[in-house]
């Protein structure tokens, strides 16, 4: 089979994560491979923020719980966040901030990294504390929340294997 098909198939959300940081070459080389995900037109109008920082990933965390409306870490003790925003402004956005959410996880799958796409950063980010955060960042113009994705190592049972994909869910027409 392909590799790419094979790895396709094989990557799965990690939802517990060791302590182990992520390499910053790795990280460096699953930010590269998202910049390179599809976007409508060509405008490639995402912007990656690659959060380390102990005090903002914990900070992001809490915003997003108190979003769910849960308590505990949402994002599972991954170090390593990389938050996914999009120009509003454009037609694609929200498509365009999804390929590249599957472009980290597939290359953070590639390179022995676990991944997971954690939501609500729209809401996130469209709050006062989130355009503070972005503020302080350094990143400056209108955005759009699309997702989390959280990076570190898997932890003992961090992922499970694949369900078995349902028939029904394809439709040939020749």
């Amino acid at each position: 089979m392909n590799g790419v098909i094979e790895a396709l198939e094989q990557r799965r959300s990690c939802r517990k994560f060791s302590d182990k940081p992520v390499e910053d070459e790795k990280v460096k080389q699953i930010v590269e491979a998202g910049l390179y995900a599809a976007s409508g037109m060509g405008r490639q109008a995402t912007h990656l923020v690659v959060v380390t920082n102990p005090d903002d990933v914990a900070q992001l965390s809490r915003m997003n719980a108190a979003i769910m409306g849960a308590e505990g870490d949402p994002f599972y003790g991954a170090r390593t966040v990389i938050v996914v925003l999009t120009d509003p402004a454009v037609p694609t956005c929200v498509e365009d901030g999804a390929l590249v959410m599957g472009n980290l996880m597939n290359a953070a799958h590639a390179l022995g990294v676990g991944s997971c796409w954690i939501h609500r950063a729209h809401e996130e980010f469209d709050s006062d504390e989130g355009k503070a955060l972005l503020a302080k960042w350094g990143v400056k113009g209108e955005w759009r929340g699309v997702g989390h994705c959280i990076l570190g190592y898997a932890d003992e049972g961090g992922e499970k294997p694949a369900a078995e994909r349902l028939a029904s869910r394809v439709t040939y027409v020749k």
